[in-house]
């Protein structure tokens, strides 16, 4: 009968630590999967100080006038592509430099007909795209 009993003893103890031991690595792996299941960013919104330090943006300073035509404009201004007036086409500029500069910037800077805003030169200010404008009506008269 002791045998029986120090038996089932041996069993229930042997029941508790193998218990354990499942717990444990279960533990362990929930804690894996908890960290696996980290969302990999997070939304900041300006104001809030739980996101740390912004990442600073360096300006690259203004672009010059030849460089963003010749980045942006002149895929339509040099070949006439969509109806775009060539540079130095004194005949097709003359009606469009009539209309004022201001006109020709509003145009440049927001978009005409085919053109898209300026002329897809997203990383122009709108004083890059007006330097511009003077650049290929200078060359256009």
């Amino acid at each position: 009968m002791k045998s029986s009993v120090v038996a089932k003893f041996a069993v229930l103890i042997l029941g508790t630590v193998l218990s354990l031991s499942v717990n444990a690595v279960s533990d362990k792996k929930h804690a894996e999967i908890e960290e696996r299941l980290q969302p990999i960013g997070k939304v900041c919104l300006e104001g809030d100080s739980s996101c740390g330090t912004a990442v600073a943006v360096v300006a690259s300073g203004p672009q010059s006038p030849e460089d963003v035509y010749q980045a942006s404009c002149s895929a339509c201004h040099a070949s006439g592509a969509a109806g775009a007036p060539k540079m130095g086409d004194v005949a097709a500029w003359a009606p469009r430099i009539s209309q004022g500069m201001d006109t020709l910037y509003t145009h440049a800077i927001g978009g005409f007909n085919g053109m898209p805003p300026k002329g897809l030169c997203m990383s122009c200010s709108d004083d890059d795209i007006k330097v511009t404008v003077d650049y290929i009506v200078a060359n256009s008269k």
